[in-house]
């Protein structure tokens, strides 16, 4: 109850506050809204466990090279998986009748399909951070528009008080789009690198998983230029016993 008129009175400051700022600070409030919005809901949406689970982590850590089973259990875990690291592996490991390089264009395809629905949302924000300092800008002109005329029409009569208070009231607008722009600004540089970090992280595993995937396949084409090498050298020799 002693809180009650100290709530109250702070919440009239914030209204008369805004309507002094004029029709700039419906927008302002609304690009306000729709940048709260996407933070919770891309802070929601890019927590780790949800882009890349623990557990397919770990299950890619202890896969050894050439071990089929493990892999088909991994596949058996993923499928049907919604994470960003889920599908990626799901692409990877259902295409290994291909060759490899077939299958890594497959990934990464898929992986930059990923990337894109990681980022959706972070263009509302660099759109907030754009516009925000300019409609608090154009709000401030606005107002000195409106408080020089009003000056400039009854020079002599115009009390400078006014005069100051009016130009304060006029950079409300300005106040206020720079305290948008900012926490947004922030918001989308963390939520950048985060996907950043997390899909180098993501390469790196996939880029581990199908090269235990393709082991036997690439100890046989070693095997295959191995021996293709001595054959050549053996050819070489006997050429040269051949001219002697």
């Amino acid at each position: 109850m002693i809180f009650t008129p100290i709530l109250a009175a702070s919440l009239q400051s914030v209204v008369q506050f805004f309507e002094r700022g004029g029709f700039f600070m419906i927008p302002l409030a609304l690009c306000s809204v729709v940048s709260l919005a996407v933070i919770v809901i891309r802070g929601l949406a890019l927590r780790r466990h949800l882009v890349m689970p623990q557990l397919f982590e770990e299950t890619i850590e202890e896969i050894q090279p050439g071990d089929e089973d493990a892999a088909n259990r991994l596949a058996k875990l993923v499928r049907g998986d919604t994470s960003a690291l889920g599908r990626i592996i799901h692409t990877g490991l259902n295409h290994l009748n291909w060759p490899k390089s077939e299958n890594m264009e497959a990934v990464q395809t898929r992986a930059r399909h990923e990337i894109v629905r990681l980022e959706s949302g972070l263009f509302i924000l660099e759109v907030v951070v754009g516009i925000a300092p300019l409609l608090g800008l154009l709000g401030a002109v606005s107002g000195l528009v409106t408080v020089f005329a009003a000056f400039g029409a009854d020079a002599a009569g115009e009390d400078p008080h006014g005069i100051a208070k009016g130009i304060s009231e006029a950079l409300s607008t300005t106040i206020v789009g720079l305290a948008i722009a900012i926490p947004s600004l922030i918001a989308y540089s963390y939520f950048a690198k985060k996907i950043e970090i997390m899909a180098a992280e993501m390469e790196s595993l996939i880029g581990d998983l199908l090269a235990k995937c393709y082991y036997h396949q690439a100890r046989h084409e070693a095997a295959a230029r191995s021996r293709e090498m001595d054959a050549l050298a053996r050819g070489q020799t006997a050429s040269g016993d051949y001219q002697s």
